[in-house]
């Protein structure tokens, strides 16, 4: 029988009773309940990862504007300004995490993971992890697998959709797969990755979705490099034992409880927060009619 991810003390006793990996766990769950084999999941997981790291690329190097003018190439001017403001590390981070969500925001192909809003934070992070540290492609999916599961449990006790939970279901759960992800690929412990998860959770909780004008555009391109920001502070702060104090899955609970109480909107909505702003408001209207297509009325004489 696999662990069904009901929980990070579960996942946790799981792992040490059966005296299995975290990465190990995944699999057995994917194997047992989606009916794969271990060959057909390495299999995915490195497509995804391809997908993920030509959306870097694609946003970096082709044009990204997008239909309604939010989205201009915002990831190539990051990635080229002149001035890096912490490092030049910390510059390609925030580039291809902007990169793969415009990428997603100019209809590109993007892999969502968790969800297409939140589609810039694993692909960010990842191919930066992996540059840093001189990581090979099967450790970076085998992240991604530790990643899924931390989904897998994000999912059962609280959501990772904005129209269910707000902003913190969607780059929040992002955010705290890339975090754990990290963690563990830089030899970090059960307790370490789980305290990861906690600590990004907590940074993202009551965030909202307020897409200007229902785009998936603005605010969303700039919280994935904010999001994948916030994973890497958590991975340097669990990696250095600093505890979380509120456990994971109570921090989980805590998300779903907020999101519950939420109001309709600030859930994808566009009908609060920035998109009801003066500008929001105007860009909506703008952006609503230049997709209408005015057809002749039959009934007018030509």
């Amino acid at each position: 029988m696999c662990y069904l991810f009901e929980s990070f003390k579960g996942w946790k006793e799981y792992c040490e009773s059966q005296n299995v990996s975290l990465v190990q766990s995944v699999i057995e769950y994917e194997i047992e309940q989606k009916n794969s084999s271990e060959e057909r999941i390495w299999t995915g997981l490195q497509h995804a990862y391809s997908v993920m790291k030509d959306a870097v690329k694609t946003g970096l190097e082709d044009e990204m504007t997008s239909r309604s003018g939010m989205i201009n190439n915002g990831a190539k001017k990051v990635f080229n300004h002149p001035l890096a403001v912490l490092s030049p590390e910390f510059q390609k981070l925030i580039s291809r995490a902007l990169a793969a969500k415009e990428v997603n925001s100019c209809m590109g192909r993007v892999v969502a993971a968790p969800t297409a809003g939140a589609s810039g934070i694993l692909p960010g992070t990842l191919v930066t992890l992996q540059e840093i540290h001189g990581l090979s492609d099967s450790k970076i999916l085998e992240g991604l697998l530790v990643g899924a599961g931390v989904a897998l449990i994000i999912e059962e006790k609280a959501s990772l959709a904005g129209a269910v939970g707000g902003c913190q279901a969607e780059t929040g759960s992002a955010a705290a797969m890339a975090s754990g992800g990290i963690v563990y690929c830089l030899g970090g412990t059960i307790d370490q990755v789980f305290n990861a998860v906690a600590i990004t959770i907590q940074c993202m909780l009551g965030l909202v979705c307020d897409p200007v004008a229902g785009l998936v555009e603005v605010p969303c391109v700039v919280r994935n490099a904010s999001a994948a920001a916030i994973a890497f502070s958590s991975a340097q702060i669990a990696l250095a034992n600093v505890n979380a104090v509120i456990p994971v899955d109570e921090c989980i609970e805590a998300m779903g409880e907020i999101g519950a109480s939420m109001e309709s909107r600030y859930k994808e909505t566009a009908m609060g927060g920035l998109a009801a702003t003066l500008t929001g408001q105007e860009i909506s209207k703008r952006v609503l009619i230049q997709d209408i297509e005015i057809l002749p009325d039959e009934n007018l004489p030509e």
